[in-house]
């Protein structure tokens, strides 16, 4: 007799998903984040395991009728030193991880990013420093537990005080550093992506560590500066209140140069760009000199790269215009010559 085939059993709308179909359903961003919380919960939960393996050693010898007398203390102390680390490891890998993602959630990238900068800064330069607290603590805990170096561990606990301790004249400029980085947290005199112009090099605030500020140039150079130079030296910065900023261009042109018409062709550049933010334009004679006239244009733009760009823009624009309509603008230098008369013969 040839075989039925059997009919597959059809599958109930209510049954529950597979483990593939479950996993495909994450989307990538929260399966990213879950592997990142999955690493960084490791070292905490193997020192946990670690230190539960300890204090468990000497209970479970006694039951298999075998005795750890000649280790104590040391098992009971190891194990609590493996707790107190991976406790001090978890919290502090929980508060650093939600500062982070409060960092992740600003919008740096927006025109108006003030506010989001000032927070960028804040929390940055805490996370820094709760990071190295919360590592001297951490240790200084697990030292006070093991009976030969107890002392050392009090005394860490001693110089992580309030008040703190100049250890010597070596530390000096570090813990000078580490003042400076407080005060610029809170009173902000720079900031994330902040435009300043120091040491004669201009460029961007990108990194604000416990010692040292890490300055983008505009050519991709990274400038290194301790942190005590932003509170000792005074240097520029250019979006302290906002990103706005006015921008200026120099030109030298000839006394026949017609003001009005420059002046009225500095507008439309402005108006047909838009590098301009619509709020500053101005042309004026600021020099005079005996061959030529100095005229400096004044035009504004929401962004320091801009600014940068426009002023380009004006004196590119505005010397094609000059060449093609007034040449008789352009600086000349002018002579007078006088014919003398011929020697008479003699």
């Amino acid at each position: 007799m040839p075989r039925r085939r059997l009919k597959p059993r059809p599958t109930a709308p209510h049954c529950f998903p597979s483990r593939r179909e479950r996993s495909a359903a994450i989307p990538p961003a929260h399966a990213s984040l879950r592997i990142r919380w999955l690493k960084r919960a490791r070292p905490p939960l193997l020192f946990l395991a670690a230190g539960a393996g300890c204090l468990a050693a000497p209970h479970l010898a006694d039951r298999f009728g075998k005795s750890l007398d000649w280790m104590a203390p040391w098992p009971a102390t190891i194990g609590t030193v493996f707790i107190i680390l991976a406790v001090g490891w978890a919290i502090s890998t929980i508060v650093d991880a939600l500062i982070k993602r409060r960092l992740a959630q600003l919008k740096l990238d927006e025109a108006d990013n003030l506010e989001a900068r000032k927070r960028a800064t804040r929390l940055d330069v805490v996370r820094r420093i709760w990071i190295v607290l919360a590592g001297i603590v951490t240790v200084a805990a697990a030292l006070t537990v093991i009976p030969g170096v107890r002392q050392i561990g009090v005394s860490l606990f001693a110089s992580a005080g309030i008040a703190g301790i100049a250890i010597g004249l070596a530390a000096r400029p570090m813990l000078g550093n580490l003042v400076a980085g407080l005060q610029i947290a809170f009173t902000q005199p720079i900031r994330i992506e902040d435009a300043v112009v120091l040491e004669n090099e201009w460029g961007w605030i990108e990194e604000i560590g416990l010692f040292y500020v890490v300055v983008r140039l505009w050519d991709w150079r990274r400038l290194v500066v301790p942190l005590s130079y932003f509170i000792e030296k005074p240097f520029q910065n250019w979006t302290r209140q906002s990103a706005s900023i006015i921008g200026s261009v120099f030109w030298s042109v000839d006394y026949r140069a017609p003001i009005g018409e420059i002046r009225s062709k500095l507008e439309d550049i402005c108006k047909e760009t838009p590098l301009w933010d619509g709020q500053v334009v101005n042309l004026q004679v600021t020099d005079a000199s005996g061959s030529s006239i100095q005229l400096r244009a004044l035009a504004s733009a929401s962004t320091s790269p801009k600014a940068w760009d426009l002023r380009c823009h004006i004196r590119e624009t505005m010397i094609t215009w000059l060449q093609d309509h007034h040449p008789e603008a352009l600086p000349r230098i002018r002579g007078e010559f006088e014919a003398q008369p011929a020697e008479r013969m003699l």
